[in-house]
């Protein structure tokens, strides 16, 4: 049901299915950023791909976001996490914003269904959101050929000090395939999990990840309002996929985090990615909390 809580499992993204891979740079980002895995090293990857609904029973098919949560293993122990969407920008430019959106989007006790009079009462009162709340996620033909932004804008601190603002983006290398609504109604409801180890067993799954650098003006505090496509976009590594963890259970509890980050790499002023750390930190002690205790 819309808007149930399932113990155990996470509030958002609740199923999902975790990969291991290499990162390898392309060294185009070695003079922008001290970053330890966008130097000319390649790393090994843990990457879960999920779905946005809190509900684990929703089928593959439903027209949601999907999620690419990719933590990168560092060579001195540690690790930084990077969390892309299939969609370039967020339905809220702030955390208060968002919980307004989430109460206008709660399921009517009556039909199990948002009220869509409320949502539309919201977005009449926030007419600078209603872009991003609009947009319709597409239903990727495989986790493989979405393309996810990381939709918050970070900055990228170089050897001298020099601070410039980025935003990510994953570029899949077969190429971006969705389903239309026919296509989508004859999958099975975890078609997504079945159709990327199937596709693996072909050979590697690669993405390469893309960075838009900012320019002076360009907002950094909004995650709602795109950068200019005219932008520099620079290509600074590739990820390859080569099959399941070994720890499917153990992978699929991590918390992965936007703030979870290395040096050379910082926070921008973004109230929502602040917010999101705390948000996730929270939500994982809770559902930890929930797991039976001696299992």
């Amino acid at each position: 049901m819309a808007g149930a809580v399932y113990p155990g499992h996470r509030r958002s993204s609740a199923r999902g299915a975790c990969f291991s891979g290499v990162f390898t740079p392309t060294g185009a980002a070695a003079q922008l950023t001290v970053a330890a895995h966008l130097q000319r090293r390649p790393v090994p990857v843990t990457v879960r791909f999920s779905s946005s609904e809190g509900n684990p029973h929703v089928p593959d098919s439903a027209p949601v976001t999907r999620g690419m949560a990719a933590r990168f293993h560092l060579p001195d122990g540690t690790h930084t996490d990077l969390l892309g969407i299939t969609v370039p920008l967020f339905v809220a430019s702030t955390p208060l914003e968002f919980f307004g959106l989430t109460e206008a989007l709660r399921p009517n006790a009556e039909s199990g269904h948002p009220d869509p009079s409320r949502v539309q009462e919201y977005v009449a009162a926030h007419p600078h959101l209603a872009g991003p709340i609009t947009q319709q996620p597409p239903v990727p033909a495989s986790y493989g050929t979405a393309a996810y932004w990381a939709i918050h804008a970070f900055i990228w601190v170089d050897a001298a000090g020099g601070r410039r603002p980025v935003r990510y983006r994953w570029q899949p290398a077969a190429g971006r395939m969705n389903l239309t609504p026919e296509e989508a109604a004859t999958c099975a409801d975890d078609y997504l999990s079945g159709e990327l180890h199937e596709r693996l067993r072909r050979g590697p799954v690669a993405f390469t990840l893309h960075v838009q650098r900012g320019e002076p003006g360009d907002p950094t505090d909004n995650p709602t309002v795109a950068w200019p496509a005219e932008r520099s976009d620079v290509a600074v590594g590739q990820l390859e996929l080569t099959g399941p963890v070994d720890d499917q259970e153990y992978w699929s509890a991590q918390r992965f985090d936007p703030g979870h980050l290395t040096a050379g790499i910082e926070l921008s002023d973004d109230p929502v990615l602040a917010f999101r750390s705390r948000a996730y930190a929270e939500s994982y002690r809770r559902r930890n909390e929930n797991e039976p205790k001696g299992m």
